[in-house]
């Protein structure tokens, strides 16, 4: 039993493999909807073992068959048993063999061949899932060479949530070197250690970008000790680290903000970089004004600064789609209140595709919204979610529900926000969106 699967992806065949073998490529390679986490890649396509957590602390260790490999054209995985962690998954049959083929000088075809009793269908999904990120973070980063960007280093804060994970990942694959750091000690020659209250210049020697994307959750609930968390973990660390690099000559700063910085309800206005603050700010819009202040302030002229205001990122992986998961697969989801608040969003891979272009666009400078085109309205996202995970959504969630986790002013500012924020600043500039739509986004994150 198994599968083949193929498909040709714009670029030369050496270059698809080099991204195969490059630290990262198998956490993008990561169906999301699949709870499977690489812990870490083996060093060499030829040998060496992978090795993936699973569940419940088991582990998923994956071998490579020296006797299969042909450098750049062919290698073999098979798993193995190593310790008592992987014993469940070390005797499940498999055994996965990766070719590439040259169509011609600008084209490949990536062939998938999985000798395993897993159901077809499942596997299809999957390595569907990895042709299109695959083709997506090729074209990326074909993009930013044509642009200049060349092999770069990159200090990123937060490396490790949500948004880092993949970010760190994908910045890998195109052959850039990318620094942790860390508040503690560095356990390697990838990590430097950084303090939020003074952070050393030196720490970022030889740093050609700093992407800060650090910060305390904002979920929850909104009492003045969580309210205090939220902006001292943002404003003056940022302050201090825009500062750090302007004095280590580091020409780029980005900066993570949200669009929270328009204010909890601005109608049906469309947002654009150029729209002002609200009138009378609340909570979250004083903190992000001040959070993107404090970066400009800190680097003081002397490096470009881009803040990257983000909607609602959507990954199963965490975030605002992980919460809601569950309750949708049940048939329980709906809309919340009368479902009429904008709500912008925007995929993972093309919230990594912002980051990157903020290091290799010269013009980007300030705020861009990072969203996707296609804003919706909280009913139409809910429908949208529910065809996709074939689940019912006729259960509304009453206004008390957000209040009771978050509190009044925490549902208000997010579950209850409004925001019909448009990307003005990447549309004037020809940015390509992976998944300018919603149930395009949702279907590829789902496996639907």
């Amino acid at each position: 039993m198994g599968i083949r699967r193929s498909a040709v992806v714009e670029a030369p065949v050496d270059e698809v493999f080099a991204w195969f073998s490059r630290r990262g490529a198998f956490t993008r390679l990561m169906a999301p909807w699949v709870p499977m986490r690489a812990r870490t890649q083996a060093a060499s396509l030829a040998d060496g073992t992978t090795v993936i957590d699973l569940p419940a602390g088991l582990q998923w260790r994956a071998r490579h068959d020296p006797d299969g490999f042909v450098a750049g054209r062919r290698f073999v995985d098979e798993v193995v048993a190593g310790g008592l962690r992987s014993l469940p998954a070390g005797l499940f049959p498999w055994r996965h063999v990766h070719e590439f083929e040259p169509v011609d000088d600008e084209h490949t075809r990536v062939i998938d061949e999985v000798a395993t009793p897993a159901p077809e269908r499942l596997l299809s999904e999957v390595i569907e899932f990895r042709y299109r990120r695959l083709a997506g973070d090729l074209a990326a980063h074909r993009r930013a060479a044509a642009a200049g960007l060349a092999p770069s280093t990159v200090a990123v804060t937060g490396a490790s949530g949500l948004v880092g994970t993949d970010l760190v990942a994908f910045l890998r694959t195109g052959g850039h070197r990318v620094l942790s750091l860390v508040r503690g000690e560095p356990r390697d020659d990838d990590e430097r250690r950084w303090d939020p209250v003074a952070p050393d210049p030196a720490a970022l020697d030889g740093v050609d970008a700093v992407i800060h994307l650090a910060g305390a959750s904002i979920a929850g609930r909104f009492t003045e000790r969580h309210k205090e968390i939220v902006a001292d973990s943002r404003i003056e660390p940022t302050r201090l680290l825009a500062r750090a690099a302007a004095d280590a000559g580091v020409p780029v700063f980005v900066g993570a903000s949200a669009v929270g910085y328009y204010g909890r309800d601005r109608g049906d206005e469309v947002l654009t970089e150029s729209s002002s603050g609200p009138g009378e700010p609340d909570f979250l819009a004083d903190v992000v004004h001040r959070w993107e202040d404090a970066a400009r302030d800190g680097a003081g002229g002397r490096t470009r600064v881009v803040a990257v205001r983000t909607g609602i990122v959507q990954t199963p992986s965490g975030g605002v789609l992980g919460l809601q998961l569950p309750l949708f697969r049940a048939g329980l989801g709906g809309r919340l209140g009368d479902g009429r608040q904008w709500q912008p969003w925007v995929g993972i891979d093309d919230l990594v595709d912002v980051y990157h272009r903020s290091l290799w666009d010269p013009t980007l400078s300030g705020p861009v919204n990072a969203v996707a085109p296609g804003v919706v309205r909280n009913a139409d996202y809910t429908r949208a979610l529910g065809r996709t995970l074939h689940r019912p959504t006729l259960l509304p969630v009453p206004a008390f529900g957000p209040a009771l986790l978050l509190g009044r002013e925490g549902a208000d500012d997010l579950a209850f926000a409004s925001q019909r924020v448009r990307p003005a600043v990447l549309e004037e500039r020809g940015h390509p969106f992976r998944h300018p739509d919603l149930d395009g986004a949702l279907r590829h994150l789902l496996g639907g």
